[in-house]
């Protein structure tokens, strides 16, 4: 039969309708009609949804806007290998003999030089990489090494091979596999390795404060949901699990995806969670599932018949849902209501080169003047290139478009990793994207009382990303604010010489309370009151030397570790007088 038209539809009013079939790739519905005394009749009509996403298309930047020359990774995990926010683009590269990414900012586009810096201080392959929701400069890693750690960015990029790590959490049996951030606590890291654990750290003190055993098998996908007070999960063993994370308790459990292939999963609103996988014919399918009863979905829909793993990428601000399939050239994008069949096709983003991973940006991130609500940062299989492809909604006007961009997260933690312990929760805090974002370094929360006692070593990671991850305080002291330890009349002089030899003393002894000494004070070992101890002894302490060459090596080690400690001083000036500037800008502003 053919296609009824809307207003045959709106003329059957004695008619009962109900809907049978739904078919999201012709956007159409079978349509079930009964008349009072005749014989129930089935008819397709063109269904019209109103929604102001429903025609969002796909833009991919010109040539010259992305990043090319790149050594993408080749390994097999199911992970997206890449991360961005408003600053950086990270990606995992091949590197022989090791793991390492890149990291670039986010306008050093173009053609990338083949000795670029990148973060070389894992001893076996990357498998994940996630900025810090709170803090930009900030990144962490998980590798084959069984261990996840923390790097610290300056804002200009790298200069060099960075090596040097904040934080190291050693705890995982076998490879680190995927790793997590709580989305309004800070400082608190989850980890899934192959050892089948998850791992909760409060990465402020370098420690492992939970680890939930529940899985039987190989961890495939972890998600909080919008406050974290929940994550959910998907296993080898083809369960979805909704897991209280700070007491490793399952509130929830059910039979996902019957195919053998890794499933994803992502929470959306209103106590969902939206999971991808495959079914026992290997059809790719997403399903639809209420958070306190797995025991099955709400809707159920097949994909295609291609064999990649399906990732989704959920936006809280717009309650779409995209998916993209590793392998795929295209991204499929849904929108997700509350009413059934709570899932509707929109459209797909359609391109002939297939994607090894997709990073995106958070949405404080977006071009806002554009009407563009979400942005991927694809990674190309054949060719080393990332990619960036705006999500935009048709728009005439150039004005900002309020019902597009509600309040979104702030890039600053709701609750301290304490509170969160203690069972506390809290929604994200909220900015508004038609004043624009700001990037503002965060300050730890929790004191050094608080802490537990730690080994010495964990001590001074703590006290390194303590110091990294707080504003620096500039210095506004005059040039001649020291002072003599005595009055210059009691001071005799024989001659002039003597007279200049002692002020640049006093000079000297007066300026003790540089950055540069507070950096030392900080970070060198501290000899109290006892008599100074010889150079090479201070490198470590009780180490022998028994020979010229290991004083030389131990020398040079101390020396490389002052040269970082003065770059890390470069930049946290360089930071001081962009946040003087902006801070004239907006005196002026109010000025007039």
């Amino acid at each position: 039969m053919p296609p009824v038209k809307d207003e045959t539809i709106r003329e059957i009013n004695c008619l009962d309708i109900n809907i049978v079939e739904k078919s999201p790739a012709k956007n159409s519905t079978l349509v079930d009609v009964r008349a009072c005394n005749k014989p129930a009749a089935k008819v397709w009509f063109r269904g019209v949804r109103s929604s102001k996403f429903r025609h969002v298309y796909g833009v991919s930047f010109k040539r010259e806007r992305c990043y090319d020359n790149i050594k993408i990774t080749r390994n097999a995990h199911d992970s997206n290998f890449c991360a961005v926010n408003p600053k950086f683009v990270a990606i995992v590269t091949e590197v022989a003999g090791g793991g390492a990414f890149l990291v670039l900012p986010l306008d050093h586009t173009g053609r990338l030089d083949f000795n670029a810096s990148r973060v070389t201080g894992h001893k076996g392959p990357v498998l994940d990489i996630k900025w810090n929701p709170f803090n930009d400069n900030v990144i962490a890693s998980c590798s084959d090494d069984c261990t996840v750690k923390l790097w610290h960015i300056p804002d200009g990029g790298l200069s060099m091979h960075l090596t040097d790590w904040l934080v190291e959490l050693q705890g995982h049996k076998r490879r680190v596999a995927y790793i997590e951030w709580h989305p309004t606590a800070e400082n608190i890291l989850l980890s899934a390795g192959f050892d089948y654990l998850i791992m909760v750290w409060d990465v402020g003190k370098g420690l492992a404060v939970k680890v939930i055993s529940c899985h039987s098998d190989v961890i495939y996908c972890m998600s909080f949901n919008r406050d974290g007070s929940l994550l959910a999960t998907t296993c080898k063993d083809k369960k979805l699990r909704v897991i209280e994370p700070r007491r490793g308790i399952v509130l929830s459990e059910g039979q996902c995806h019957m195919g053998t292939k890794a499933s994803k999963c992502t929470f959306v609103g209103s106590g969902r969670v939206l999971t991808t996988g495959f079914s026992r014919h290997s059809d790719r399918q997403y399903a639809l599932w209420d958070q306190h009863d797995l025991s099955a979905p709400l809707v159920t829909d097949t994909i295609d018949s291609s064999s990649g793993v399906v990732f989704p990428y959920y936006d809280y601000d717009t309650n779409m849902v995209y998916l993209a399939g590793k392998g795929d050239g295209n991204i499929r994008y849904y929108e997700v209501v509350d009413e059934a069949p709570y899932v509707h096709f929109l459209n797909q983003f359609l391109s002939g080169n297939p994607q090894r991973g997709l990073g995106y940006m958070p949405k404080r991130g977006v071009n806002t003047a554009a009407c563009e609500v979400f942005r991927f940062y694809k990674l190309h299989t054949s060719r080393g290139l990332c990619e960036p492809i705006s999500m935009i909604v048709p728009r005439k006007s150039d004005c900002f478009q309020e019902d597009l961009y509600p309040d979104t997260a702030a890039p600053l933690p709701a609750l301290s990793a304490k509170d969160w312990l203690s069972g506390m929760n809290a929604p994200p805090l909220l900015i508004s994207m038609k004043t624009g974002v700001t990037i503002s370094t965060h300050k730890p929360r929790t004191s050094s009382a608080e802490a537990p006692a730690l080994q010495p070593q964990d001590a001074n990671n703590r006290k390194k990303f303590a110091f990294l991850s707080r504003e620096t305080t500039p210095d506004y002291r005059p040039l001649a604010t020291w002072q003599p330890r005595e009055p210059l009349a009691n001071i005799t002089h024989n001659n002039d010489n003597d007279v200049g030899i002692n002020e640049k003393s006093q000079k000297t002894n007066a300026n003790q309370t540089t950055k540069f000494h507070q950096l030392q004070k900080m970070f060198g070992k501290q000899a109290g009151d006892a008599e100074p101890v010889p150079l090479y002894k201070q490198i470590n302490q009780g180490d022998v030397f028994t020979t010229e060459h290991e004083l030389r090596v131990a020398f040079n080690r101390q020396g490389e570790e002052l040269r970082v400690a003065r770059r890390q001083l470069q930049h946290s000036q360089q930071r001081v007088r962009e946040l003087e500037q902006l801070l004239a800008a907006l005196q002026s502003r109010l000025a007039q």
